[in-house]
């Protein structure tokens, strides 16, 4: 199953990078067309909004796996096992709930989409606002994973905590010990 998943999350990492470096092809070279040349590529505007759409969409699926969502995790460190445990299927729980929810809105709007025709690209608006599907259901799943994870016990405490440690908090523990060692 790795074999799919890692090579899947490289793709989306790709295309985050490839959706970026669009956008400042595009918006740079738009500015020096403007001011340089007094012309522009009408096209570039629209398609550079676009990229940063999907960026935004395809990074947030990416940040989920690694963890890498804002998230307060001061209480539910302080607390025993079975309220890291509660706390996270609520958090998962409510997670799935708004990516279903989030599903169904795509799903609602599709027909809307469908008919809406871009002013410059002249593309259907269901190719840009579509990835509402593809990231409510790549989302979806990993929480289903990590439920079915949790009530299978094979969690261990460490992953009941979704908050990834700051890398300030790692580095500053690592040179403590060298400084104390001085003192």
């Amino acid at each position: 199953m790795r074999k799919i998943i890692d090579p899947f999350f490289k793709l989306l990492e790709f295309l985050v990078v490839a959706c970026l470096v669009a956008m400042v092809i595009m918006v740079f070279g738009n500015v020096v067309l403007r001011y340089g040349f007094n012309s522009g590529i009408s096209i570039s505007d629209e398609m550079s909004r676009y990229c940063f759409i999907w960026l935004t969409y395809i990074g947030a699926m990416v940040a989920m796996r690694e963890k890498g969502h804002l998230g307060v995790d001061t209480l539910v460190r302080r607390l025993p096992l079975g309220g890291k445990k509660l706390c996270f299927f609520l958090s998962e729980a409510m997670m799935l709930g708004c990516n279903m929810l989030f599903f169904w809105g795509t799903w609602k709007m599709h027909d809307l989409q469908v008919t809406n025709i871009s002013v410059v690209v002249g593309i259907s608006m269901i190719w840009i606002y579509g990835i509402g599907y593809v990231t409510a259901a790549v989302m979806g799943i990993m929480n289903v994973h990590k439920l079915f994870q949790l009530l299978t016990g094979q969690l261990a405490e460490a992953d009941l905590v979704l908050v990834v440690e700051s890398e300030d908090k790692v580095v500053l523990a690592e040179i403590e010990p060298e400084v104390r060692g001085r003192a």
